[in-house]
């Protein structure tokens, strides 16, 4: 087994364990979580921020959990860092001391803009983004970072948390004008430059509020991770949600785990979103622990090369696939992208997702050579999360599904319908995707040429393409597209 790297995270509300595995020079995959819902910083906010025994006795029985959990993986390092809770309290660097006594684990108390810092390093790398303002709400602060062409600008923490606005107003039944009025006050604290139309909500309030808007809006598509939404259209739902009874929020579509810090998050939140002047929120999924993974692994770039998606770096490394293998099918396949945008009958924007789908085509076969399609939709759907919209997994994905006969199949092609292209645009993408995987598959020979004229595609190819002959005649085609094969197959002499 590939070595491991454990990565915990101790926060205001929870702790996490997670553990990386790395199987190339820049493929990763998470392999194990565990979470606990420590609150190490419970009763600490009406105590000068020092942390409470409750608190720390929760916290060391995770830890030693934690710590036992590692055991059984491969661990070639494990990193530590905790956040707002410990950086506040007085006998924050007594418990770390404490703790590398008992477990022999070293805490690194990082300061907030250290923790924005890690989740811009996350989400540039593994969102489809490269601009806009990072914010993490957590328990005891809410740490922003301000990135501009896939560069960390600027970084800055306020002293705004779920657990330090249910300890000073919530628990108190204090007026959400108080607390509201707390959170405006910590604002005018933010650097100007915090201006932006994009939002990246990283964490655990960030990503329960898009949960909910994804079951308010019984969105098709099961994947926090890059879901995007429009701020205008929730702000009433945020402020209903920060002032509902906890007895009406399973109504509001949260689930009970969160229905202790939820209020507060949303108030923050909304704030937040009107302060910085945003009007687009796309999720993370990833937040400070993948930040703090990534900035071991990648080292001194800090970035993944342009030409690597991490999710597909990690998954042909899973199934042992090399580019080598797919490099001139990709190459063909760009070719014939080209000669059909160039007669506009297919926009040039898709071509990102016919090469992702390319790259993958191998990984079907390593099921079963029957319903290798299926198979490849299957892991792409669930699998390709990093640095893709939804737009791009899903027709990455359902070009892998029609890689047979047919182009498309209505009903599939239905139940995705919002996040693909119109069905003619479809139809040639995925006759692209099936005409270069056939030649691949049935022949030998790796390059091939094409022209198009009168509606008729001509394959052009220095070789047999013999059996390949027989198998396009089964392919759709789009629009009545014919198919014409010249080969330069000459059969021998005999005599008998």
């Amino acid at each position: 087994m590939q070595t491991c790297t454990a990565v915990i995270d101790i926060g205001s509300n929870s702790a996490r364990l997670v553990i990386y595995q790395k199987s190339s020079a820049y493929g990763f995959h998470l392999i194990c979580e565990r979470k606990s819902k420590v609150r190490i910083g419970e009763g600490a906010y009406e105590k000068a921020g020092k942390l409470q025994k409750v608190g720390i006795n929760r916290a060391y029985l995770a830890l030693k959990e934690f710590i036992a959990t590692t055991q059984y993986y491969p661990i070639d390092k494990i990193l530590c860092v905790a956040t707002s809770a410990l950086r506040d309290a007085p006998n924050g660097l007594e418990f770390t001391s404490w703790i590398k006594n008992q477990l022999n684990l070293d805490i690194e108390i990082i300061d907030g803009k250290k923790e924005a810092y890690f989740g811009a390093i996350a989400a540039k790398n593994l969102l489809p983004i490269r601009d806009g303002i990072t914010i993490d709400i957590g328990g005891g602060s809410s740490d922003l970072a301000l990135l501009k062409n896939s560069k960390i600008i600027s970084t800055y923490s306020l002293n705004l948390g779920t657990v330090r606005l249910k300890e000073l107003f919530f628990d108190k039944n204090k007026s959400i004008e108080e607390a509201r009025k707390f959170i405006k006050k910590e604002l005018a604290n933010l650097p100007k430059e915090f201006q932006h139309q994009q939002v990246i909500g990283i964490g655990g309030t960030a990503r329960t509020l898009s949960k909910a808007i994804m079951k308010l809006e019984d969105y098709p598509f099961n994947n926090i991770h890059a879901f995007e939404y429009k701020v205008k259209k929730y702000l009433n739902y945020f402020q209903n949600l920060s002032k509902a009874n906890i007895s009406l929020l399973k109504y509001l579509y949260i689930p009970k785990g969160r229905f202790d810090t939820i209020r507060e998050g949303a108030l923050i939140w909304e704030e937040l979103l009107q302060h910085v002047n945003t009007d687009h929120v796309i999720t993370s999924g990833v937040g400070v622990r993948e930040g703090v993974f990534l900035d071991d692994f990648l080292k001194e770039t800090l970035q993944f090369p342009k030409d690597i998606n991490p999710s597909i770096q990690s998954i042909l490394d899973r199934f042992d696939v090399q580019h080598i293998n797919t490099s001139k099918r990709a190459e063909n396949s760009e070719k014939l992208f080209q000669l059909f945008a160039k007669e506009k009958r297919i926009k040039k924007r898709y071509l990102k997702e016919l090469l992702y789908a390319i790259e993958l085509s191998e990984i079907g076969y390593k099921f079963n050579i029957y319903q290798s399609y299926e198979h490849a939709f299957n892991v792409t759907i669930k699998e390709f999360n990093y640095a893709v919209t939804h737009k791009e997994l899903v027709l990455t994905a359902m070009l892998l599904r029609f890689g047979g006969n047919d182009l498309y199949d209505k009903r599939i092609y239905k139940q995705y319908k919002n996040f693909l292209p119109k069905k003619e645009d479809f139809a040639y993408l995925s006759f692209i995707y099936t005409l270069t995987s056939t030649l691949f598959d049935q022949t030998a020979l790796k390059n091939f040429n094409f022209i198009l004229k009168d509606n008729t595609l001509s394959i052009i190819a220095k070789g047999s393409l013999y059996l390949a002959k027989e198998k396009l005649q089964d392919i759709e085609t789009p629009h009545g597209l014919k198919l014409k094969v010249l080969d330069t197959q000459e059969l021998p002499d005999y005599n008998f």
